[in-house]
């Protein structure tokens, strides 16, 4: 299978994702819960979903609960919004404070700070 296919397909599950758990589902268990990132295999059975909860570990271990059990209407949507052949089971884990989102938030801030330097020449 193409890498770059299972990348596209890993971002556009990583965006549905995200929009399905923060807007649709009801669980409270699911408040505060951010997807970070989601890799599929290359041959697009299954997907880690990567995410954070915020508080404790305790929230977070409740938070992975309630997304395995909503994973079949997490899978409808996906089938209903992505046209995949086939969608891929999904497998959720908790991602580390200082993984994909503060690297997300660490790349922001280099962008900003060039953006200052590079506004700060053209004005001399």
């Amino acid at each position: 299978m193409d890498a770059h296919r299972a990348l596209r397909v890993s971002e556009a599950l990583r965006e549905e994702l995200a929009e399905i758990i923060e807007y649709e589902l009801s669980d409270p268990r699911l408040a505060g819960v951010t997807v970070t990132g989601a890799h599929v295999t290359p041959d697009l059975r299954h997907a880690q979903v990567l995410v954070v909860a915020g508080g404790s570990g305790e929230q977070g271990r409740k938070a992975i609960e309630a997304l395995e059990h909503a994973s079949t209407y997490l899978r409808a949507e996906l089938s209903r919004r992505l046209r995949l052949w086939r969608v891929p089971e999904l497998h959720f884990a908790a991602d580390e404070p200082g993984g994909a989102a503060s690297r997300v938030e660490e790349l922001l801030a280099r962008v900003r700070k060039s953006q200052k330097k590079d506004t700060g020449n053209s004005e001399k």
